[in-house]
């Protein structure tokens, strides 16, 4: 084989000695916990229906804090994703919202734009689903013990969903546009997981409190931070 005939040969050989193999993105996990300034008192709501299945009285769910002022069923996200953040997951999840005590449970899910939450029923009565969104088709079902409704959710925002039947249900339905979104626990803890290194913008939202901002810097190594939300004035 002449030099002619070898010369794309030496040419590939050459570009992977220069290049070398792709060097992997730097990414870690952003940690994290979310507390609340101010001290809560417990709120109890009157019970007026069904009290054979409800009981007379419920906690009321709009503030948790737990231990070390953790604070519950907030949502934290990164206002501006990494590159190539937006791709779907295939399947996307299964995410499941029941009524059961005359509560919805879990208060607050998290699903991705173009997934779909299944509404249960667990409770030997009629309940309804009743949302309050702007970028999502409204919805207003009645639903019988044991059936199971499917909505699909495709643009991301945060819907209100209600049970009018029973005035003090309600619950949470957070349409993510990007896999970066995590929910607290009941000591306040997140974690957003592999995001690449860089600065972001993080957002935090609370029912009660609203949603406000915070700047994080990730690096190579995982990366801690507490969020201190206080009482609207």
């Amino acid at each position: 084989m002449s030099i002619v005939d070898r010369w794309p040969m030496l040419l590939a050989c050459t570009l992977v000695v220069i290049l070398g193999p792709a060097l992997p993105i730097q990414a870690a996990t952003i940690r994290g916990v979310v507390t609340y300034a101010s001290s809560v008192e417990s709120k109890k709501l009157p019970v007026t229906i069904d009290q054979y299945v409800c009981g007379k009285e419920k906690d009321s769910e709009d503030l948790v804090v737990g231990r070390e002022r953790g604070l519950r069923n907030a949502v934290v996200w990164l206002q501006t994703p990494p590159p190539g953040a937006a791709a779907k997951e295939n399947p996307l999840p299964k995410v499941e919202l029941d009524q059961r005590g005359c509560a919805f449970v879990p208060r607050v899910v998290i699903v991705p734009a173009g997934g779909t939450v299944e509404f249960l029923n667990s409770d030997r009565l009629l309940h309804n689903l009743h949302s309050v969104g702007a970028e999502n088709p409204s919805f207003n079902r009645t639903q019988p013990r044991g059936r199971a409704i499917p909505i699909t959710f495709t643009r991301p925002e945060i819907i209100r969903v209600n049970c009018d039947l029973h005035s003090w249900m309600r619950a949470w339905v957070v349409v993510a546009d990007h896999p970066f979104y995590a929910l607290t626990n009941e000591a306040g803890e997140f974690a957003l997981a592999n995001v690449p290194a860089g600065k972001y913008t993080l957002q935090i939202w609370q029912e009660s409190l609203g949603t406000t901002a915070r700047e994080v810097v990730v690096g190579d190594q995982d990366t801690r931070v507490t969020v201190e939300l206080k009482g609207r004035p």
